[in-house]
């Protein structure tokens, strides 16, 4: 890792990006923690350990078109072998035949491995969709 782990916290979570947008659900499995936890928008519930977690991104690939995705603003904060990565999002997508705009903001906290950062806690905030 480089000497901040700045870099790699946001390769590790650009790897994660790039892995889900082209389908391949199952690559993901080896950049999650077994026992990785995410909020539900809201903070309306929780999904608890990486086969739920997988099932959500599973649904979404089998079940909606991606046109576009932009992640911007890129926010890294490390202490120690934990790192807060945060970013803003912008996805164009089809499902149902209908097109939606989702933006808001993707927060993920990594802990260090000795093969790189490891994805433990997911949160979407300020999550928008609207119809486009």
């Amino acid at each position: 890792m480089d000497p901040s782990g700045h870099e790699s916290a946001r390769a590790a979570l650009q790897r994660i990006n790039s892995v889900w947008l082209n389908g391949d659900v199952d690559g993901l499995e080896p950049l999650v923690d077994p026992d990785i936890v995410m909020a539900l928008p809201g903070f309306s519930g929780r999904v608890h350990g990486r086969e739920q977690f997988l099932a959500g991104f599973r649904d979404f690939c089998e079940n909606a078109k991606i046109h576009e995705f932009t992640d911007r603003d890129y926010e890294i904060d490390i202490v120690h072998d934990t790192a807060v990565v945060a970013f803003e999002y912008e996805m164009i997508y089809e499902r149902c035949g209908e097109r939606y705009r989702a933006t808001g903001r993707d927060l993920w906290i990594f802990r260090a491995q000795d093969s790189g950062w490891i994805a433990v806690w997911r949160a979407m905030l300020g999550m928008r969709e609207d119809r486009v």
